[in-house]
């Protein structure tokens, strides 16, 4: 079966404003570069990586939030950047995205209701009646009452706030779904309740996520396969299984290590890493994790490793895997 969503090549980047010179350089951020992914029909595909390493902006990217620099992105046999306007404005409805910050994300001068109406009334199309039947369906699959409909985002809870987030995206009956950091503004108690309610929405409805997080035991809960990104580059994908419990790639590895544990008695063995996620407008030459990579070689500053085939399916870009 075909999968739901290709992305191939896609690359982001940004300007840099170098001051008032005469003889400018041009410099780019290059937050996203020629990332290639595949999500299939009814699958969560885990993004990790340390903060800074083009997780969001990836995932905006795919939405077309922000416009791509280059690449291709196939969404249901549709490349999405040669769309006209009004085509991708019908097919927004089947792509949708929960963001991190539901306090941020949601209007404090809104009403629940009116939140939840919003989207169907920008993209839909619908009659006084099917809104109200649509907004009530949509705040009840969400475990929430209809009474919640008439508050301000305000007199609601951070769990609750994010639980109409997510209504809001589903409210379109969307087959694709952005999660970002969907639960890191969350107590950890809440948590487990959001990632409960997103695994069972998607049961029920057949949803495709790409779940973006940078806590490895969030994705080995929710994640089919995951996709480790470094630098604006995906480093390893595979299974999730398979991928927590043998890494390939020397930084996968190392986000796996630093999860603590909660056992008292175990020692810590492994070694921190060196050095920081380097400069997006001048990466390193070669694999970009060369200068922190402790079994790096000569080759690794000179030659940039390809995403390739392992074992078992697995893609990993380093040229010791």
């Amino acid at each position: 079966m075909e999968p739901l969503l290709k992305v191939k090549d896609l690359t982001k980047y940004y300007p840099v404003r170098t001051g008032f010179r005469l003889k400018r350089r041009k410099l780019w951020v290059r937050a996203v570069d020629h990332v290639s992914l595949e999500i299939a029909h009814n699958e969560t595909l885990g993004l990790v990586g340390e903060s800074g390493s083009g997780k969001t902006t990836l995932g905006r990217t795919i939405l077309l939030l922000e416009k791509p620099t280059s690449g291709q992105i196939v969404f249901q046999h549709l490349e999405l950047t040669k769309l006209p306007s009004h085509k991708l404005r019908e097919l927004r409805k089947k792509m949708q995205i929960v963001f991190q910050n539901p306090s941020s994300s949601l209007d404090p001068r809104q009403r629940v209701k009116d939140i939840l109406c919003e989207p169907l009334k920008t993209l839909g199309g619908f009659e006084t009646q099917e809104l109200k039947v649509r907004v009530s369906d949509a705040i009840r699959s969400v475990g929430l009452s209809e009474e919640f409909l008439n508050r301000f985002p305000h007199e609601l809870s951070g769990g609750q706030k994010q639980r109409v987030a997510i209504a809001r995206a589903l409210i379109l009956e969307p087959s694709f779904v952005v999660l970002d950091e969907p639960t890191s503004a969350l107590d950890s108690s809440v948590q487990i309740q959001i990632l409960n309610l997103l695994r069972e929405l998607q049961e029920k409805r057949k949803l495709s996520y790409l779940f973006i997080t940078h806590n490895i035991s969030v994705v080995r809960y929710m994640a089919n396969r995951i996709a480790v990104m470094y630098a604006g580059k995906v480093v390893e994908v595979g299974k999730a299984k398979s991928v927590l419990q043998k890494p390939l790639h020397p930084y996968t590895s190392a986000l796996i290590a630093s999860v603590p544990e909660p056992d008292p008695e175990k020692k810590i063995s492994a070694k921190p890493l060196k050095g920081e996620v380097p400069s997006m407008v001048n990466p390193p030459t070669g694999c970009r994790f060369h200068p922190r990579c402790p079994f790096a070689q000569r080759v690794c500053a000179e030659k940039e490793p390809e995403l390739r085939i392992v074992q078992d399916g697995r893609l990993v870009a380093c040229h010791f895997a």
